[in-house]
């Protein structure tokens, strides 16, 4: 039975047999990985194997972890400030727990969330429920169910490798204040769908392709052939035997043979290219991104991109397949660590700003416009830049607007204050 089907799999009345086939039934989902058309067997593990899926998953969980992430407050004056005070700020910024830092675990549920479709972590809180710290909890040993009175209540299956925060039962029920959970792309709001699990075709594909050609390879670049004997062979499995010895192997690529007893040898010729190898392999690469809506240049693919496209298609992969998962992210914190008498007061924010900066000219000329029309101060600036702020004595936070402009209505006005001429006195 797949690992997966444990977390999304119902649980069964005693003395029920577990189901057969996948499920999208209210909150019973069961996903049956097993085999694939391409004869290849795709789970979550498997799966990393294929390069490009390794990719996908490592450049989404790593651009999540790299982002800085605050927690801040609304003050007096309706603008934001960090909460440095919080505890909450040190979780979610520097270390979720003594054994993490901020970006492992980012990275670890962020991996989980890939390959799942699901990541949870275990939340400490002290007597005032107060969090304490997070704690990364497997989603193949994780079970989300309802009870009789619709209650969501979570199970999980405690190994050796856990810690000592869920005690030493071997199955642990955990209520909804226990568990951050963000679930991925899924129908009930319960659970997210694995996106290996909806997709496990074309990674098989992938994973089969990769075989192929490593076999190719192994059989020194050349396919199968017939060992042609104009007699009867009386030990067939001992010529073969010996024929494979020989010049079987990248290594013994290109090896004169020699052919004793009238023997004469017949490739079974089916070139790569005719069977479209190379092609089904590109074509897996971007079959893959576009699973994870990963642009086709991150994971080495340069055929479509160039120096005029390639910063958009940049700029699209934040707006377009970090910005989704960073709400997950920012609204589950706020859902699921924020007490309710704090939810009106405090946030958290993942700052996407240095990822949306053009180049330096770009930036320079906006930070310009931005200076010269009031809407930013020279510290605005310079904390965008990463530099030091200006001393506000200095008049690092003033903002100077351009002395040209004036209202509509004022237009003119300045002219009532000079004398008319003698042209304008006849007239």
């Amino acid at each position: 039975m797949s690992v997966f089907k444990n977390l999304f799999r119902a649980r069964d009345k005693p003395g029920s047999k577990p189901a057969v086939s996948d499920s999208l039934n209210g909150s019973a989902y069961s996903f049956l990985f097993g085999g694939t058309v391409a004869g290849k067997n795709v789970n979550e593990r498997s799966a990393m194997q294929m390069s490009a899926v390794y990719a996908c998953v490592r450049i989404l969980a790593e651009a999540i972890a790299a982002l800085p992430l605050h927690f801040y407050q609304y003050n007096a004056m309706g603008g934001k400030e960090k909460a440095l005070g919080h505890p909450l700020y040190a979780i979610l910024h520097d270390e979720p727990n003594p054994e993490m830092t901020a970006f492992s675990f980012r990275e670890t549920l962020m991996t989980h969330l890939l390959l799942w479709g699901n990541a949870f972590a275990q939340i400490i809180r002290n007597g005032r429920g107060e969090v304490l710290g997070l704690y990364p909890l497997m989603p193949d040993r994780m079970t989300v169910d309802r009870d009789a009175r619709g209650r969501i209540y979570y199970t999980y299956t405690r190994s050796d490798s856990d810690g000592n925060t869920l005690g030493k039962q071997s199955s642990v029920l955990l209520m909804p204040e226990d568990v951050f959970h963000i679930p991925g792309l899924g129908f009930d709001g319960l659970v997210g769908y694995s996106p290996i699990a909806m997709a496990k075709q074309a990674v098989g594909l992938g994973l089969a392709c990769d075989e192929y050609g490593a076999a190719f390879y192994q059989n020194g670049a050349q396919p199968g052939g017939v060992l042609e004997h104009p007699g009867v062979v009386k030990n067939p499995q001992r010529v073969r035997d010996s024929w494979n010895a020989i010049y079987q192997g990248a290594r013994n690529a290109h090896k004169i043979a020699i052919l004793e007893e009238g023997m004469s040898y017949k490739p079974i010729t089916i070139n790569p290219q005719e069977a479209q190898f190379l092609e089904t392999r590109k074509y897996q690469i971007d079959e893959i991104a576009r699973i994870f809506r990963v642009p086709p240049h991150m994971v080495g693919d340069l055929e479509k991109s160039s120096f005029s496209n390639i910063e958009q298609q940049s700029l699209e992969f934040v707006k377009y397949t970090l910005a989704p998962w960073i709400s997950r992210w920012e609204q589950t914190i706020h859902r699921t660590l924020l007490l309710p008498s704090e939810k009106p007061q405090f946030f958290a924010r993942f700052n996407v700003e240095g990822l949306l900066r053009g180049d330096y000219q770009s930036r320079m000329s906006g930070y310009a416009v931005a200076r010269q029309n009031g809407w930013m101060s020279a510290n605005d600036i310079r904390e965008l830049e990463n530099l030091d702020r200006i001393p506000a004595e200095a008049g690092g936070d003033l903002y100077l607007i351009n002395g040209n402009m004036t209202r509509l209505e004022d237009a003119g006005i300045f002219a009532a204050d000079f004398p008319k001429t003698d042209k304008e006195v006849e007239t």
